[in-house]
């Protein structure tokens, strides 16, 4: 689907182009085309920084847990043996 919207999109910026050429496209109109296009990379821009950000706090969140099991197996291979909290 991805790809037929790029293919649509390209085929539109092409024919703007080429009335560009003529100077058959009002100077308004690609003015409110730039803002509308801005604002929605900004948009998406926000949205993944926070998406990110969520990411990059699970994934922290992994290590500490992999580096707490790490200590365990450690443990284990010492012949301590491990300690549960009741779960």
């Amino acid at each position: 689907m991805i790809d037929f919207v790029r293919k649509m999109t390209d085929w539109i910026l092409d024919r703007e182009e080429k009335m560009a050429q003529k100077c058959a496209v009002p100077l308004e109109e690609i003015d409110a085309q730039i803002a509308r296009v801005t604002a929605k990379k900004k948009e998406f821009e926000e949205r993944c920084k926070v998406d990110r950000d969520e990411l990059e706090r699970i994934l922290t969140k992994l290590k500490w847990i992999r580096a707490e099991t790490l200590k365990c197996q450690e443990s284990n291979e010492d012949g301590n043996s491990i300690a549960t909290d009741g779960e």
